[in-house]
């Protein structure tokens, strides 16, 4: 029979037990991830690879405060007003901590507008605009990889160094190619006064007319070029522009046209030569590229992108400013995440509480052709804490909080 005495220790045994109960069988802690998968698969198949593998070693080290993490992703369509709608749902119907991702700088700074008004966490992963972290920053956007202003910053030395003075613009028609072609306009003619800028595209985003865009270009009989596509445009651009001749002795620097997504499927066609931003996956000997390397390969049975690595680091980011704030109140992540510091398969990061830009570097070389396909070539890692502007001029740059 079933006294108080032994119904109330019966109860007292089951309180103990759920105290006492391991991290895998608490609540887990969710967070949202949007990105435009369907829209740029080259680089968001590799980055979701990234982020699985993250949270896998992330889980199996014991998850985070004590409680397993779990990814709730969703396809933003690569449309800024799908994004803002698929965001709201992670929040309200998912229950996410906070939200990650996003891809097209359009995307990224209409998911970062949205966050600023619920004030929930955004940890842009990969949106490049500037106006991220400057023009339209704000409290709770943060942005991962290198901006379109520090990757062109990158690329500027060598092209000051060749003293070109008639240069041809081609850039895809939207945010980041509109915000790199302005900063390597001012920076490339603060270094070099008297340059020229004899000819600019400005192409539809996926629907480039290469051909004619070559031609235009070739009619402005530039000395070098400057380009910021990338993927499909890249691809038709480049051949176009081979078949017209537009590149024989032209000097080429193209942002971003080094990472394997667009460099691997040129094969043989890769343009010798080209300056560029990229990722030499093979070559890096770092303990830290090392380390993500044969766990990548041992999951995947695959090589990583540059992709990978932004999808792993992201992953990174977030647990890191969690385990900072020891807790998922939005304040405190926010403010955990001002200054943060952790490791990356690039290196050791900081977002830095000025403008919640991270430090993360990129790899600039040139690109070379070998056994029937491209590669990056006398490359160098430049950190991205060298390649941004003076704290006072960011510091009118950016909105005041």
């Amino acid at each position: 029979m079933l006294t108080r005495q032994t119904f109330l220790a019966a109860a007292g045994l089951l309180v103990a037990a759920g105290l006492a109960a391991p991290a895998s069988s608490q609540a887990p802690v969710r967070l949202g991830e949007l990105n435009s998968y369907k829209n740029f698969p080259a680089f968001l198949e590799p980055y979701k690879k990234g982020w699985e593998l993250a949270v896998e070693e992330v889980n199996a080290r014991g998850g985070v405060l004590g409680r397993k993490l779990e990814i709730v992703s969703r396809d933003d369509g690569g449309n800024p007003g799908e994004a803002v709608r698929v965001a709201e749902e992670l929040l309200s119907r998912e229950n996410v901590a906070f939200l990650m991702g996003t891809f097209p700088s359009n995307v990224g700074l209409a998911v970062a507008d949205f966050a600023k008004q619920r004030k929930t966490l955004f940890i842009a992963a990969e949106p490049l605009s500037d106006k991220i972290v400057w023009d339209q920053g704000n409290a709770y956007t943060f942005r991962l990889r290198a901006s379109t202003y520090m990757q062109t910053t990158m690329l500027i030395p060598d092209a000051a160094k060749l003293q070109k003075k008639r240069w041809a613009i081609v850039y895809p028609n939207y945010e980041y190619g509109q915000s790199a072609t302005a900063a390597f306009k001012k920076l490339l003619s603060a270094r070099q006064p008297g340059v020229e800028f004899v000819a600019e595209q400005a192409a539809p985003l996926g629907r480039i007319d290469a051909g004619a865009v070559a031609q235009a270009l070739a009619d402005a009989k530039p000395d070098a070029i400057f380009s910021s596509l990338f993927g499909a445009d890249l691809a038709k651009f480049v051949r176009e522009g081979t078949q017209r001749g537009l590149f024989k002795g032209v000097e080429v620097f193209n942002l971003l046209a080094g990472e394997p997504e667009y460099l691997d499927p040129l094969k043989d066609e890769a343009p010798d030569g080209w300056y560029v931003t990229g990722y030499p996956w093979a070559e890096i000997k770092t303990p830290e590229h090392q380390k993500f390397l044969a766990a990548y390969q041992a999951k995947f049975k695959d090589y990583p992108r540059l992709g990978s690595v932004v999808g792993y680091a992201t992953i990174q980011s977030a647990v890191a400013a969690i385990q900072r704030a020891g807790s998922l109140e939005q304040e405190k992540l926010v403010a955990a995440m001002k200054g943060l510091k952790h490791s990356t398969p690039f290196g050791d990061i900081e977002y830095r509480a000025l403008d919640h830009q991270s430090t993360m570097g990129a790899y600039v070389g040139r690109i070379g052709v070998k056994d029937g396909k491209g590669y990056m070539k006398e490359w160098r890692f430049a950190d991205g804490r060298d390649f941004l502007p003076p704290d006072d001029e960011v510091r009118k740059l950016r909105p005041a909080q």
